[in-house]
Parts: C-alpha cells; sequence; structure tokens
C-alpha cells in the first residue's frame, strides 16, 4: 500500500521533503483527489495537502485572499460570496466528466492552472496568482510574490508553479486577486448557425464594445445537455454578458440586434446563464460516467472547427467549443487517436490537446500533455532543475508511464 503523508503545518511538510531528499524517495502530491488519479507513479509516496487548510487572510477593499493549500475551493468561494466577489477565471469542476469524487481544493486550482469560459478576457488562473509559498525538491521555504498587488517581486515563480501539476514543488499557501460578482448577467443564443458560421458570429460579438465575457459554440449533438434541455432547437452559439442591470439591457439590444444577422436570437435570464455557463465550464455533456476518451484542446479560435471537421473524416468525434471557439471539449467514440489528433493540431497551426480520461490502460499508455518542442523540453529541465534538482516531486499526470 502506498505510504500517505498528510502534515499538518508547512513546517511540518518541510521535515517531510528534507527526509525524503535524504533518502533519495520519490513524492506525488495530492490536492483534492478530484482529478481520479489515486495511484501515485512506481515507488514514490503520496504528500497530502489535506491537513494544511484555513484562510490566511482576506481583505475584500482590496480584493485580495490568501488561503493554505488544502482549503476546499467551496470555503474559499462561500467566503467570497459574503463579500459579492468571485474568482474571476471561472475554476473548472471536471468531477461529472472524470467520473471522480474528491474536494477541489484552492492548491488544486492553481496547481492545474483550472480556468474557465471568462479565461478569454480575464486570464487564467495563473494570472491572478499574486503569491505563493511553496516546499522545494531541497525541503526549503520559500516564499515568492505579495499579498497586494503592488507587490509583484518573484511574481514569475509563482506563476511557473501554476499549471506545474505538482511536478516542481508543494504549494503551501497562495495569495490571489478576487473581482466582484456582476449584479446580473444575461446569454444571448443564436440558433443554427453550422461550426463555422458560429466562429464568424462570435469574432463578430467579440469586435463589438459590449464587453461579451464569454462566447462558446454548442452543437447540435450536445445542445440538448445544457441549460436543462431549453435551448431552442438547433445548434446554439452562446455569448455572456455581464455588469450593471441598465448596462447589460443597453448591451444586450446592441448584440442581439447584431446577432440577427446570422440566425434566430432568443435571451436567458440571470439564472439560465449562471446554470448553462456551469455546464459549459465543467463539460457536462460529457458527464456520461462512460471512459470514452476526453479530450480537452487549445488551438486559436478560428482554428478549432477546422480541427473537428478533419477528424470526423477519419473517426468518430463529438464536440463543443468554448474561449470563442480556441478552447474544444472532444469526445472519441472509441480509441483516443492521439496521434492523430496531434498531427491536426500541428497542421492548422498548434496549440495542446490533453487527454483527460480514457480507460486506464489507454491512459498509461498515452502521453496526457502536449509532447514538448525540443526547446522547450529542455527550458523545462532546466525549471525542474532549478526547483527540485534531485527529481524528489513526480506527478500521476505528467509522469503516468512511469507507472500511474
Amino acid at each position: 500500500m502506498t505510504p500517505i503523508h498528510e502534515p499538518l503545518s508547512e513546517e511540518a511538510a518541510a521535515r517531510l521533503v528534507q527526509v525524503a531528499a535524504l533518502s533519495r524517495s520519490s513524492l506525488a502530491i495530492r490536492g483534492g483527489g478530484t482529478r481520479g488519479l489515486n495511484a501515485a507513479p512506481d515507488g514514490a509516496d503520496i504528500l497530502s495537502t489535506r491537513g494544511l487548510t484555513g484562510i490566511v487572510a482576506y481583505n475584500p477593499a482590496e480584493m485580495t485572499m490568501t488561503a493554505r493549500a488544502g482549503t476546499p475551493l467551496e470555503v474559499v468561494e462561500a467566503a467570497l460570496t459574503e463579500n459579492r466577489q468571485m474568482l474571476a477565471f471561472e475554476p473548472c469542476d471536471l468531477r461529472g466528466a472524470l467520473g471522480s469524487s474528491g474536494i477541489p481544493t484552492i492548491g488544486g486550482v492553481f496547481a492545474t492552472n483550472a480556468s474557465g469560459p471568462r479565461r478569454f478576457v480575464a486570464g487564467a488562473a495563473r494570472d491572478s496568482l499574486l503569491g505563493v509559498r511553496f516546499v522545494n525538491g531541497k525541503g526549503e521555504v520559500v516564499k515568492a510574490g505579495g499579498r497586494v498587488m503592488k507587490n509583484v517581486t518573484g511574481l514569475d515563480l509563482a506563476k511557473v508553479l501554476a499549471g506545474s501539476h505538482g511536478s516542481l514543488a508543494l504549494m503551501t499557501e497562495v495569495t490571489f486577486r478576487v473581482l466582484p460578482v456582476p449584479e446580473t448577467a444575461v446569454t444571448i443564443v443564436v440558433s443554427n448557425l453550422n461550426d463555422a458560421e458560429a466562429v464568424a458570429a462570435m469574432a463578430t460579438a467579440m469586435s463589438m464594445s459590449v464587453e461579451v465575457s464569454g462566447a462558446a459554440h454548442l452543437p447540435e449533438s450536445v445542445r440538448g445537455r445544457f441549460a436543462g434541455g431549453v435551448l431552442p432547437d438547433g445548434a446554439a452559439t452562446v455569448l455572456r454578458l455581464e455588469g450593471l442591470a441598465a448596462s447589460v439591457a443597453v448591451r444586450a439590444e446592441k448584440l442581439a440586434a447584431t446577432m440577427a444577422s446570422f440566425g434566430p436570437v432568443a435571451r436567458l435570464d440571470a439564472d439560465l446563464t449562471a446554470r448553462l455557463w456551469r455546464e459549459v465550464r465543467d463539460a457536462a455533456p460529457y458527464a456520461d460516467g462512460t471512459p470514452r476518451p476526453l479530450w480537452r484542446v487549445s488551438v486559436a479560435p478560428t482554428a478549432g472547427h477546422q480541427l473537428v471537421a478533419a477528424l470526423r473524416l477519419e473517426t468518430g468525434v463529438d464536440a463543443y467549443y468554448d474561449w470563442q471557439g480556441g478552447l474544444v471539449w472532444l469526445r472519441m467514440e472509441a480509441d483516443p487517436e492521439a496521434a492523430l489528433l496531434r498531427r491536426y493540431v500541428k497542421a492548422i497551426g498548434g496549440g495542446h490537446a490533453t487527454l483527460l480520461r480514457a480507460r486506464p490502460e489507454v491512459m498509461a499508455a498515452t502521453e496526457t500533455f502536449e509532447p514538448q518542442a525540443d526547446a522547450v523540453a529542455a527550458l523545462s529541465a532546466r525549471v525542474k532543475a532549478s526547483f527540485d534538482p534531485a527529481g524528489l516531486y513526480v506527478s500521476p499526470l505528467i509522469d503516468r508511464k512511469q507507472g500511474a
């Protein structure tokens, strides 16, 4: 049975890492366990952040919060809700799509750079990260960044750790920016557009001075699995507007008038808007209880539909688009087709294809992330050496071929 360590303080975590470094052991960091990866790479102990909980500091007036890495995301969001504030990047919750359980943690949010529909206008999780405390591969506690935006010392270190999936260091505490919750929201729905037409419509909407905060296209194959099935018949191109009620009303009229030239237009109220965009964020159509391969593909906004069209000529796929078409959620009907998918991603100008779900034996045999170019891989190796010179930290996602 794999040993699991749950330090209750940063100091205890540092001592555990020091002991592991002296004994040349390996450690796999686990947050809330929401990724469904319960096994560590061969020979590694699990180092859990479960005991590192609590909000350390929260100043609503300065719109910053500091919390220990193992703090449940729901605790953070509850505190923010009391002050009508939010995490602007809308961290996704993929437990339904992955068929996993666990509790999302704020450290896990930043470790995976979990970002939702507002990412293309508000930035990713890493863009809200102001500072971090972490334990490096030598067992040293390091502080990077600060609690206010004016103090950006070491901010680059924080950004490097965001999205590193526990492969560089153990984050013990994070400081991040929050924003006010919009007073209201509305979604403009344009019906019956094909994928290419939808990309054109979204580009037009983004070029307007109406401040679209969400732009997605839901083909007919998935449209009925969103918002309780209340979307109009046909493919749905959905555009979100947020802000003060009077401003949203004016902007919605302007956007609807322009979108009418593309197809039939309808609107969703604030409650349905909130539901719809949660489901877009969390890949809800693919929370189907199956192990059919699920990919998250990031490409140029104008290239996503080209990728899907090319794949449909050779294999069975289902897809929908977020980030104005630049984020493609792809479910394969049989095999992951990693080589085929990545060949097409390269052909359309490049991007990143991440395998999120498949049968265990398929996951173990497939590279989770887009293979790096030689120059990028060399840079990544140097970064790894600076944080963790002995290679103490291993990631079940990055190092799954070693036995996870």
